[in-house]
């Protein structure tokens, strides 16, 4: 059983995904110990909660010196023993020490096909917002790696979303995350569950294919 941690800062609409799917049992071999938010506030520790998954909370305006947070953080994921770290709508920067100690242990979903609207700067609505402005036909979610670059880890998945003339970053936004991001960051799980992932060359390989 692969066991996770999903670090959250908002809605948790990704963590939903996950807890659908393992409810469902769609994703049998994967159990999320707990769900860390970088926000007390945030709505995706009440989703957790519904189903009986431990929360935590830890903000960095709690430590006056961030590597004093960023032990505290490692610290934290260690006591739950996970297998692998879920970034799910977090807005965290991951401390190195973290991403050094769970090498390829780490995945994100961003909103856009990696490397078009990533790095610094590109995240939540912001990303749909620029990918209107600049007028692409086909945007959609990527599931990749953590590594010491922002949104640079080798990609595990990827699924495109048509553009739509009439979106805004709202709508664009929504269908994003109902057609691409709830589909491919369970899968990605599901995958790193079943050992059927390889990364070779800053590459990840997929054993058996989808």
């Amino acid at each position: 059983m692969l066991k996770l941690a999903v670090l959250v800062s908002g809605g948790g609409t990704n963590l939903q995904a996950l807890i659908d799917q393992i409810e469902q049992k769609e994703l049998t071999n994967a159990s999320i110990e707990v769900v860390i938010s970088s926000n007390p506030k945030a709505y995706a520790l009440e989703r957790a909660k519904q189903y009986g998954i431990p929360v935590e909370s830890i903000s960095k305006k709690e430590y006056e010196f961030r590597e004093d947070f960023n032990e505290a953080l490692l610290a934290l994921l260690d006591r739950y023993q996970v297998d692998l770290i879920v970034l799910a709508g977090c807005l965290l920067i991951i401390p190195d020490i973290i991403v050094k100690k769970y090498k390829n242990r780490i995945i994100n979903i961003h909103p856009s096909l990696i490397p078009a609207f990533c790095g610094d700067g590109f995240y939540g609505i912001k990303v749909h917002e620029e990918v209107l402005a600049r007028g692409v036909k086909v945007t959609g979610a990527t599931v990749h790696f953590v590594d010491e670059g922002t949104d640079t880890g080798p990609i595990v998945l990827q699924k495109a979303v048509n553009v739509k003339e009439e979106d805004t970053p709202e709508s664009l936004q929504k269908r994003v995350m109902e057609q691409a991001e709830w589909v491919i960051l369970p899968e990605a799980v599901r995958l790193i569950a079943e050992n059927r992932l390889i990364i070779k060359d800053h590459k990840v390989s997929i054993i058996g294919g989808l």
